[in-house]
């Protein structure tokens, strides 16, 4: 599984970051955490608003930082 956080590198974007990398460790997953702060990539996405999270090249989540246990949910879907 490969999980991508777009955004700049702000505050938000680190929070969601470390958001991510707490759900994936309690839910026991094998997954890539990918930081993409690059807006060129970003939009290739069709993201304009950031953070945004990506599991496995879908767009989750975009404009904002989803807590731990919302992610878990994601994840396990």
């Amino acid at each position: 599984m490969i999980i991508k956080i777009l955004g700049s590198g702000c505050k938000k974007c680190n929070e969601l970051e470390e958001n991510a990398k707490e759900a994936v460790k309690e839910v026991g997953l094998n997954a890539e955490i990918i930081k993409v702060t690059d807006f060129k990539e970003i939009a290739k996405y069709g993201v304009m608003t950031t953070p945004a999270l990506v599991i496995d090249e879908k767009v989750v989540s975009k404009g904002k930082v989803l807590k731990k246990d919302e992610i878990k949910e994601v994840l396990s879907k």
